[in-house]
């Protein structure tokens, strides 16, 4: 048997810290307003740690490359030092992610850590043009799911969530809610985000959360804009809001965001909804659209 949960969704706020254990010191501040707040999964924006890539070259601002050079090989501290603040906190943890090397790549990896400091990853598969251009992030892993107290879960990373196979395949999994952190530095990206979160909340019965990244740092090559929120977003059908909003932070404030989840609402609108999205997908075979003929 599942049970509900208890979210917490943090619109980060990107600073300076000058070290990995002074990041370490602001996250452990973080937490602990979370978990006196009552949460049980705490999430991240995409590349939060991002902020460290000053301190680590000694430069501000440091060069695009110098920035993921320093970054990848940090990771190793960057991720025990989440791995610690997880177990102090009695916490599961999505604390972003991380531009780590694998083999000859390199992949941006959101890790999912348990209050023991287990952890396990979900790989970014679809790249933006920055990462793909200008910093060379590969694609990584196929989606994954991840068994918890509350059932299983799925994280979509940033522009995973723009495309509708990458969500539907961790739903078909079990899947009934999808975490989406993300990194946006304009509002038309944080735009597509939340619109992408909605969309895959609508056509798969499911919760979807989003958070990002706020603020500037022009210490940063990139994490110099940051805009955006953290939200909730789930059926829009019977038993939840007419525009499938469950709540939304304050837009590029610096904030947790809660919500109180439970899967069974997911059930009962899955058997009991106006209309079966979840259920009809795979029925939906449209064929290849070919030019109408007017007559």
């Amino acid at each position: 048997m599942t049970r509900p949960l208890r979210l917490a969704l943090l619109q980060y706020p990107v600073e300076r810290p000058s070290s990995i254990a002074d990041w370490g010191k602001k996250l452990d501040r973080w937490l602990a307003e979370a978990r006196a707040q009552g949460a049980e999964l705490a999430v991240l924006p995409e590349y939060a740690s991002v902020e460290l890539g000053a301190a680590l070259v000694g430069k501000a601002p440091a060069e695009e490359a110098e920035e993921l050079a320093a970054m990848v090989a940090a990771a190793d501290g960057i991720l025990a030092e989440m791995r610690a603040a997880a177990r102090r906190h009695g916490l599961w943890l999505q604390p972003g992610t991380l531009a780590m090397r694998i083999g000859e790549n390199i992949v941006n990896r959101a890790p999912l850590i348990d209050p023991e400091g287990r952890l396990a990853f979900q790989d970014k598969h679809a790249m933006t043009r920055f990462e793909a251009e200008r910093w060379g992030v590969s694609p990584g892993a196929a989606p994954s799911v991840f068994d918890t107290p509350w059932g299983r879960i799925g994280i979509s990373v940033c522009y995973d969530s723009e495309f509708p196979e990458h969500v539907r395949r961790q739903v078909e999994a079990g899947a009934w809610l999808v975490l989406v952190p993300s990194c946006t530095d304009t509002l038309h990206g944080f735009h597509r985000i939340r619109i992408a979160a909605q969309a895959r909340a609508l056509e798969n019965q499911c919760f979807v959360a989003i958070c990002a990244t706020v603020g500037e740092a022009p210490w940063s090559a990139a994490l110099d804009v940051n805009r955006g929120l953290a939200g909730v977003y789930g059926p829009v059908d019977r038993g939840f809001a007419a525009d499938g909003v469950v709540i939304e932070g304050t837009l590029d404030a610096a904030q947790w965001v809660y919500a109180e989840l439970d899967p069974a609402r997911i059930d009962t609108v899955r058997r009991e909804g106006a209309v079966f999205n979840h259920r009809d997908w795979p029925q939906q075979r449209f064929g290849e659209a070919v030019p109408a003929r007017f007559a």
